[in-house]
């Protein structure tokens, strides 16, 4: 819900209709978003008076499944019921409803009234209230993907066209909690922090360690994911948590946990006011940094020449120093030098290549970047700080305009980011497009 609550801020209004909210829970195989990425239905919206036809945020794959995700929340708001869908390929012929990919989704499908008061709806309020970029934390307890269904599942339908077998389960508790904001950088929670929001989520106070260990690593990382923590806390292996694994059984189910974070966004700092720098920074905000632009000169750096950055006037080796030394860097941050100064470039590199950085990258001909690199040693930096240097910057896409250039720059970024990613054209590589996705809840142990 996390990707959508900003855009639905406005439906959480008291008086609003209704609506729903599907987000993936699972995935299996190929698949093009991951797990946490939601999708948003109002049903027959009313604006000014009169009624408007249905409203949707968000997707949850290219196309293939939006038709039945959004029959699948119109249902919930029509009952009033939370759900589950599970969703896979299917040949049975070109209209049918299913990943073409091959992979295969679960999506939590969950109603939201905002005349009926509850955690949810609380939670969420919350989140819509905060700044769009502040980190947070949405956790709420499911029922296992092994679950028994409260009542039958509805008839298959044309939306249902597609959709696996024995889906369509209900949700059996509801319980939420949420954060905002976080004291360090990527708004880390500690640890009382997280135990305090997880303890009303469980059933004993023995499974909190190893909720907030799952939790606390998804938090840190950023990611959102399903985590299963053993009821009384003792770990089990994953064929412990079969399909008997029921409330009531010698053997009892596991908690399931829905985890969704957000990071604070990461920062993309760039020296250099000219026309590299206003393409590079316009650009590295459409992917969702915070970018500052940095440069000694204030007749070059006009903030009116750089909108999509915070322009600040100072040396970059001093700004970036006062910068790490307050701890508002990290192991995302980037740093793209585009000036031809050495006077500039060489303490700004030497700083930047011996702090935990995620990217450092600077513009330089052949000729250039082996003068620097020359200098950087007699600076006393080390063939392993060296060999963090991205320059010339950028992949080799033929680039020349300010703005091809910004695509080059950021696409080795975004790269050096992504383990494994190769840089070479997808139609040359075999095997999974996407990461592997995080395993189905019954193939994971307890902890």
């Amino acid at each position: 819900m996390l990707d959508v609550v900003h855009r639905t801020a406005a439906w959480l209004a008291p008086g609003s209709p209704p609506f729903a909210v599907a987000t993936i829970v699972a995935a299996g195989g190929s698949v093009p978003r991951p797990v946490g990425t939601s999708m948003a239905v109002r049903s027959g919206a009313v604006r000014s008076g009169a009624v408007h036809g249905d409203e949707v945020v968000g997707s949850l794959s290219g196309g293939c499944v939006e038709a039945a995700v959004h029959a699948a929340c119109v249902e919930a708001v029509r009952t009033g019921r939370p759900h589950r869908e599970s969703f896979g390929w299917s040949a049975q012929d070109a209209f049918a409803v299913g990943l073409t990919c091959g992979g295969t989704i679960d999506v939590l499908v969950q109603p939201v009234d905002p005349s009926s008061p509850g955690h949810l709806l609380g939670a969420l309020r919350r989140l819509a209230a905060a700044p769009e970029d502040a980190p947070a934390l949405l956790v709420r307890r499911v029922a296992p993907d092994d679950a028994s269904d409260d009542v039958p599942p509805p008839p298959p339908s044309a939306s249902s066209v597609g959709r696996k077998p024995g889906t369509g389960r209900l949700m059996t508790r509801s319980a939420v909690g949420a954060a905002v904001g976080g004291s360090a950088v990527g708004g880390v929670l500690d640890a009382g922090t997280l135990a305090a929001l997880l303890r009303p989520l469980l059933d004993d106070e023995r499974s909190l360690p190893g909720a907030v260990a799952q939790v606390g690593a998804l938090a840190r990382a950023g990611a959102s994911g399903v985590v299963r923590v053993a009821p009384d806390g003792a770990p089990r292996p994953a064929q412990c948590a079969g399909p008997d694994a029921r409330p009531g059984s010698a053997e009892r189910a596991p908690v399931t946990l829905l985890v969704e974070t957000r990071l604070a966004p990461p920062r993309m700092i760039v020296c250099g006011a000219n026309d590299h720098g206003a393409a590079l920074t316009a650009a590295a905000r459409l992917l969702g940094y915070r970018v500052t632009l940095v440069d000694a000169r204030p007749l070059f750096a006009d903030p009116r020449r750089f909108p999509a950055a915070d322009v600040v006037v100072d040396w970059p080796d001093r700004y970036l120093a006062a910068e790490v030394a307050a701890g508002r860097t990290d192991a995302r941050t980037a740093v793209a030098v585009l000036t031809h100064d050495a006077k500039v470039d060489v303490p700004l590199l030497a700083l930047a290549l011996r702090t935990d950085l995620g990217y450092v990258g600077a513009m330089a001909s052949r000729r250039a970047h082996a003068e620097r690199v020359a200098a950087l040693r007699e600076e006393g930096l080390t063939d392993a700080d060296l060999a963090r240097l991205r320059s010339p910057i950028g992949l080799d896409v033929g680039a020349v305009t300010p703005a091809e250039i910004a695509v080059s720059v950021l696409a080795e970024v975004v790269a050096a980011a992504r383990p494994g990613a190769t840089g070479v054209p997808l139609s040359g590589l075999d095997g999974p497009l996407h990461p592997a996705p995080q395993p189905k809840e019954s193939d994971r142990p307890w902890t």
